[in-house]
């Protein structure tokens, strides 16, 4: 199953997610933004007439999933998984409550148990960070008042290591609906697959 989605992060989310619904991943499109991941919709729409296909956005500003779904495409084809992840995909890696406590060095009950309710999951993972028990999570996740940045330096790096290794998809989605919702649509569109291949 080919996949495309915005950033570093997403991807290492991505390829979990394939496996885990039983595909194997395949050619990857890390495309640094969502702008031009929607100017690129249409073409990986065209390959999922004939391919598995997987398209992850984080939701961000817009209201709702239904109405971005409807606005970037709206008539995928049927090999075209388009998922968005509420809001962003640290909400899905907040839903696996016990791993994150525990990489983050936090109390488990300090993980928010409505992650797609957050207005902010990234801002999320920074403010359970600053309270880390380990220095080197504060360090690399937590920027320096001096940065301007939103994020510690190592932040992206420090959670692809968490998502490819420690993160479970199967108890995050007990917790959130917008990956419960991409497993569900993933594996029908790989049964679909498998089908055309007999």
């Amino acid at each position: 199953m080919d996949y495309a989605v915005e950033g570093p992060l997403d991807e290492v989310v991505a390829r979990r997610v394939i496996a885990y619904a039983g595909g194997v991943p395949g050619r990857g499109y890390v495309m640094q933004g969502k702008d031009y991941l929607r100017r690129k919709i249409k073409s990986f729409n065209n390959g999922a007439r004939s391919y598995p296909w997987l398209v992850l956005v984080d939701l961000d500003d817009c209201p709702c999933p239904p109405l971005l779904l409807r606005s970037w495409l709206p008539t995928p084809s049927c090999m075209m998984c388009f998922r968005v992840a509420v809001r962003k995909t640290e909400s899905w890696l907040l839903a696996d409550r016990e791993r994150i406590s525990s990489f983050l060095g936090v109390a488990e009950h300090h993980i928010p148990g409505n992650p797609d309710g957050l207005p902010d999951p990234k801002q999320a993972v920074v403010s359970l960070a600053r309270r880390s028990r380990r220095r080197d999570i504060r360090n690399d996740l937590v920027p320096r008042p001096e940065s301007g940045r939103n994020v510690g330096p190592a932040y992206v790096s420090r959670l692809s290591d968490f998502a490819r290794d420690l993160w479970r998809p199967e108890v995050a989605a007990r917790t959130s609906d917008s990956l419960r919702r991409c497993i569900n649509h993933l594996q029908r569109v790989l049964l679909l697959w498998t089908a055309l291949q007999i």
